[in-house]
């Protein structure tokens, strides 16, 4: 008998980051995750990182779909 199949998790969150004239940053430096919450802590140790790389707002996508409202991404 054989065992049943697992699902594939498919990666559904990725970040879209902007520069100050509202471009996205190609090549794109987030990766693509699993979770919102892997995304989330990706941002949250990361963004100092992406804003002296010239990002100026990052657009959590679900499926290409904005799913939160976009976040500033400004170094005190």
């Amino acid at each position: 008998m054989n065992a049943p199949e697992k699902p594939v998790i498919r990666p559904r969150w990725e970040w879209v980051l902007v520069d100050e004239a509202g471009e996205r940053l190609e090549p794109s430096l987030s990766p693509v995750f699993t979770t919102q919450y892997d995304a989330e802590e990706w941002l949250g140790e990361r963004w100092r990182q992406l804003a002296a790389a010239g990002a100026t707002e990052a657009r959590l996508m679900h499926d290409g779909i904005l799913a939160t409202p976009p976040l500033p991404l400004r170094v005190p």
